[in-house]
């Protein structure tokens, strides 16, 4: 693509340099950078990209996009560097928004050709869009998934390493998306990728709001900017997209203020355009009466509810029939480290959920405490006990970790504290800051177990008939990243040497 039709998706400041030229390949990280290609200089959080601006030139960049004026006095003299090279400096208000913008563009724009939906919110984000991905396809449509568990394009695993991936990989992905046939593209939309930009250029038909509790802060500093990121997804919407909001928390409505789409809600508390309640409910699922009609869903917990309808809710504004959705809806199996359950010949049951957020501890924890006391009368020799398995990562929110441990603690028999992802940090550590939300007595009848595989352990070893283990934290993630070094570690097997 040449260097003039690149630049229409973007308005420089200031060119210096031929526009007249082809451009063999657009990065922002330089050590991929070779001939003829443009390097893009970001400002990260540890590195500042312009930095790498002389080494770009050096491998034969063609062309420089950057924002930081200084970095382009160099070439304005007559020194060795600029007589060298023939190489076309850009300057932008910011580099971020302009590599979103211009992997669109290289790319062919493909979200365009796309129904493209993004669902954001703490939790929540990964069952909606994998859900919404398998039901349309359910209904005879190709779709393309963009998760944090993995990446589908049609039936494609592609690995995920980021919730959102990177502006360009992103638009890579939509457009293998384009050439596979697809038709529909549902992503999760983290708060990272709104604050950096990496959504920058994107066209979304629709967006989808879950909740919003305390995430992230380490990044955003405060709950306001967190929500305000959020809220930029919303903002950004066209007149002819639909937006589908969580009346049931407070900033639902907060994220769809100016939003020029429209605008539907859900609830299961109060009127909205979708409701719904629960009629029955056990480890197997639910039946719920979503709009009047009732319906079995093999998902469980108030939470899943307000996911299921915020699922019921986009599929209506797609255009889909609603008993259609309603019958795919009632096959549709848990996300991967979604309140995954398990269960022992020994009659305990195991779930594994990805809960990581004082939020999503209470939901699941609450979640389980509704069912085991609705089957108490079942169980006539003793009362089931729910254990759990909980620890933070390192590297994150400090904030969190005594609320993590203080909610686990009071919806729980016996609680077992242990390591997550310590990351840089030390475990001890970590734990230390947990503890310090238990009372002295509360930290005499818990578990420290600083090992995560021999807390697992533990806790299949005190369960018995009629228990629930809750292993939360990581879910679906089958890594350990202790001292940088990433480790195999998956909850799920662990659970399973124990059945």
């Amino acid at each position: 693509m040449s260097l003039s039709e690149l630049l229409t998706a973007i308005k420089p400041i200031e060119v210096i340099g031929s526009t007249d030229k082809e451009i063999n390949g657009l990065h922002f990280d330089s050590r991929k950078i070779g001939e003829g290609d443009l390097f893009v200089a970001q400002v990260g959080t540890a590195v500042d990209g312009h930095t790498f601006i002389e080494g770009c030139v050096e491998k034969g960049a063609s062309a420089i996009v950057l924002s930081k004026r200084e970095y382009m006095a160099d070439v304005q003299r007559d020194n060795v560097q600029c007589t060298k090279s023939d190489t076309t400096y850009i300057l932008v208000e910011n580099t971020d928004k302009a590599l979103g913008l211009l992997a669109s563009k290289w790319f062919g724009e493909p979200s365009k050709a796309l129904t493209l939906v993004g669902v954001t919110g703490t939790n929540g984000k990964t069952t909606i869009a994998t859900l919404l991905y398998k039901l349309v396809r359910a209904l005879g449509h190709k779709a393309g998934l963009l998760s944090t568990v993995v990446n589908y394009i049609e039936d494609e695993a592609v690995p995920a390493t980021h919730t959102t991936p990177d502006a360009i990989e992103l638009n890579g992905l939509l457009r293998r998306m384009v050439d596979a046939g697809c038709e529909y593209a549902f992503m999760e939309v983290s708060s990272h990728a709104i604050a950096q930009e990496r959504i920058a250029g994107l066209d979304f038909d629709g967006a989808l709001f879950t909740n919003l509790t305390r995430d992230h802060i380490d990044y955003h500093k405060t709950f306001d900017n967190y929500r305000d990121t959020k809220k930029r997804l919303f903002d950004g919407l066209k007149k002819s997209a639909f937006a589908v909001t969580n009346k049931d928390d407070k900033n639902g409505l907060v994220m769809t203020q100016n939003c020029k789409a429209a605008i539907h809600t859900y609830s299961t508390r109060s009127l909205a355009d979708y409701k719904a309640q629960i009629l029955e409910e056990g480890f197997e699922g639910m039946m719920l009466n979503i709009n009047g009609k009732e319906v079995f869903v093999p998902l469980v917990g108030r939470f899943n509810v307000s996911n299921l309808l915020c699922i019921y809710g986009a599929a209506l504004c797609l255009g889909f029939d609603e008993l259609e959705v309603l019958r795919v809806l009632s096959t549709l199996k848990p996300v991967n480290g979604r309140f995954e359950t398990i269960r022992s010949p020994k009659g305990w049951t195991a779930i594994v959920d990805y809960a990581h957020t004082p939020d999503a501890v209470d939901n699941v924890i609450q979640t389980i405490r509704e069912i085991i006391d609705g089957q108490k009368s079942k169980v006539e020799s003793r009362k089931p006990r729910l254990i759990t398995v909980i620890g933070c990562g390192g590297n994150r929110d400090k904030g969190k970790r005594p609320m993590m441990a203080k909610i686990a603690k009071a919806g729980s028999e016996q609680l077992i504290l242990t390591s997550d992802n310590p990351r840089d940090e030390e475990p001890a550590d970590i734990l230390n800051d947990m503890k310090a939300g238990l009372t002295e007595e509360e930290l005499r009848s818990t578990l420290v177990i600083e090992d995560r595989a021999a807390a697992i352990q533990t806790a299949c070893t005190l369960a018995q008939s009629g228990d629930v283990i809750l292993v939360a934290g990581k879910g679906h993630e089958d890594y350990q990243i202790i001292k940088g070094v990433k480790h195999h570690f998956d909850d799920h097997e662990q659970v399973r040497k124990h059945l």
